[in-house]
């Protein structure tokens, strides 16, 4: 470990520790984290009991006091308390209210249950996935009611959400259907309006995977909906899956696929807000850490709007994050709105089977170097562990395996590093007698350095330069196994879940900003740090000077600083550092034992001529 890259991480660090420390709460905002979470603890109770909560209104409140040319209409946010509407065109026929039933489809991956109170699916459970603490995995959050709402204007000025319409079944009054992959089964309700109008929802669920498809009918209301224009949402937040809510709450967001990019909104303070896209608009989503649901319209769309309100600080657990993405689409010529869903996991094949751009939802590198971390994770890294799970069962195995492989493949790049340092090491006799000669001619000392250094055909940053090849590839694995759902629940020695971290050992107190436990991964990896600093000590090349800070002390410090930002991350994460490091202080070992044979003499050679040199006066 290089000079440069120390003072980099320790660099890293202090700007962490700052950070930090002035992100913490003060003492009202802890009060005021407390009360909301006695709010939120008395609203959950509320739902147990089958009351929803009125939200306040997100998007229709906030879009009165704004200015612009949006093509959304000024209609109520679908947050908002629901209600049938009693009068005007969208009442029931004969004033009918019929009592809800419930169905339910189940596919090898999920169970739907479907509600005709808006005429959809009140409830969506993985069958494939389970929450940290063994339930299936929910998508829906209100269950009251159809998580997809139809939205638009009547000509009468009322908004209509048919989440809040009470529709019949086109079938059997309630049924129970299982499907195997390869079979379909259409779910079809319908709505009779006063004005002798129908609007008819068809879902089609296949058994093949995560996907349904949507479409709606509007018969004999061509006047009564204003502009012909309807927006569809998935309209309930997104149900935290992870025991870590902070990391959970900061992957959530929502996403709008248009004019061939990805546009990501997500809220980094407590409040709420929105973001408005006119045009068309190829998907729009939301997503939490691990799971997404999509919105594909084949109709013509002419907007999408992304919503978000986050109850407190979005760095704390507590916090409550909710996101909705709308779309809006022009039925005036076919009175019909068609689209495609995908509820399901962030999941790279199945994701990349729905649509091409869908899996740029997940974070694979930063946007500077997507270029080059995005083909690494799609091409090498996923198919690598898809392939080999077939064969080896356990990814703490495959992320050892892994580890190896990437090492074997930057060993040119390692080797060419360390043969740089050795060759710096060979001159460090002559360079610091250069330094001693010249210790009061900085000017003259440089100068005679880099002489020796073109004399010897030595590159000074030789060392350096193959290291920091390997960054990006290292960058790219520290965002992929952050946040993959390849680790998610796979388990390895006391690690139960690779892509959390692995507690090992729990402390009676609280350090600051490391928390009351400790990973076992990063104590290990932190172990390996030393080692590989014992090993990498002697093949420093050059020595300490007055004005620097003595680079022996920070390289032992550094294990304890990655100890404080490794504690909290994936425990995947940490196994991968671990085996790179193990292999890297190995491989430092064998070519240490190959250039101290060499070097040695060199050394006794220049110690001879130096003693030589001082003795010669006394033999005169």
């Amino acid at each position: 470990m290089d000079r440069n890259t120390i003072i980099g991480f320790v660099l890293i660090f202090i700007i962490m520790m700052a950070w930090s420390w002035t992100s913490m709460p003060t003492p009202e905002e802890l009060e005021a984290q407390r009360i909301e979470q006695l709010r939120q603890d008395s609203l959950a109770a509320l739902q147990e009991q089958g009351i929803e909560p009125a939200f306040d209104d997100l998007m229709g409140a906030d879009r009165q006091g704004q200015s612009g040319t949006s093509t959304f209409r000024d209609r109520r946010d679908s947050f908002d308390p629901l209600s049938t509407p009693t009068t005007g065109a969208f009442a029931p026929a004969d004033g009918f209210f019929p009592a809800e039933t419930r169905s339910t489809v189940r596919t090898p991956y999920m169970e739907i249950e479907f509600s005709s109170m808006g005429g959809g699916p009140a409830s969506i459970r993985f069958l494939d996935y389970q929450t940290w603490d063994k339930k299936p995995v929910q998508m829906v959050q209100d269950t009251t009611r159809s998580a997809y709402n139809v939205g638009f204007l009547s000509q009468e000025g009322q908004n209509i959400e048919t989440r809040g319409l009470m529709f019949e079944p086109l079938f059997e009054t309630r049924i129970e259907r299982n499907l195997a992959e390869g079979e379909s089964v259409e779910i079809s309700y319908q709505y009779l309006t006063a004005s002798g109008g129908h609007i008819i929802h068809t879902y089609t669920v296949d058994g093949d995977g995560h996907e349904l498809d949507f479409d709606v009918q509007f018969e004999g209301l061509q006047t009564q909906i204003f502009d012909q224009a309807v927006d569809v949402s998935f309209a309930t937040a997104l149900v935290p899956t992870e025991k870590d809510l902070t990391q959970d709450g900061q992957y959530s967001s929502a996403y709008v696929f248009a004019g061939d990019e990805l546009e990501q909104f997500q809220l980094t303070e407590g409040g709420r807000d929105q973001n408005r896209i006119n045009g068309e608009i190829g998907w729009v989503s939301t997503r939490t850490k691990f799971f997404t649901q999509i919105i594909k319209p084949r109709t013509v769309s002419e907007a999408a709007l992304l919503t978000g309100e986050v109850t407190g600080d979005p760095k704390e657990p507590l916090t409550r994050h909710r996101y909705q993405s709308s779309i809006q689409l022009d039925i005036r010529d076919t009175q019909r709105a068609s689209m495609e869903l995908y509820v399901g996991p962030l999941r790279y094949y199945d994701l990349r089977e729905f649509d091409d751009h869908a899996y740029d939802m997940a974070e694979v590198g930063y946007s500077w170097m997507r270029w080059f971390s995005d083909p690494l994770v799609r091409f090498v890294i996923i198919p690598y562990f898809t392939f080999f799970s077939g064969w080896i069962g356990n990814y703490g195995v495959l992320i050892i395996l892994f580890g190896v492989l990437v090492k074997l493949v930057l060993a040119p790049l390692t080797l060419s590093s360390f043969k740089s340092m050795a060759a710096m090491r060979k001159l460090q006799p002559e360079m610091q007698a250069l330094a001693e000669k010249y210790k009061e001619n900085p000017q003259k000392r440089q100068q005679e350095t880099m002489k020796l250094y073109q004399k010897n055909k030595v590159n000074p940053i030789g060392g350096c330069l193959p290291m920091l090849l390997q960054f990006p590839i290292l960058i790219t694995l520290w965002q992929f196994f952050q946040g993959s759902i390849l680790i998610r629940q796979e388990s390895f020695l006391w690690a139960q879940d690779l892509s959390a971290p692995d507690y090992w050992l729990s402390l009676p107190f609280a350090i600051p900003f490391l928390g009351d436990q400790l990973a076992g991964f990063v104590l290990l990896m932190a172990g390996s740090i030393v080692l590989q600093t014992q090993l990498s000590g002697s093949m420093s090349s050059a020595p300490t000077s007055p004005g620097m800070p003595n680079m022996k002390v920070m390289m032992y410090i550094m294990p304890f600083m990655l100890l404080f930002f490794f504690n909290n991350f994936a425990a995947g994460l940490s196994l991968y550092y671990l085996v790179f490091n193990v292999l890297s202080a190995g491989q430092q070992w064998l070519i240490n034992r190959g250039t101290n044979k060499e070097i040695t003499p060199a050394v006794a050679t220049v110690s001879t001529k130096n003693r030589s040199k001082k003795s010669s006066p006394k033999s005169k």
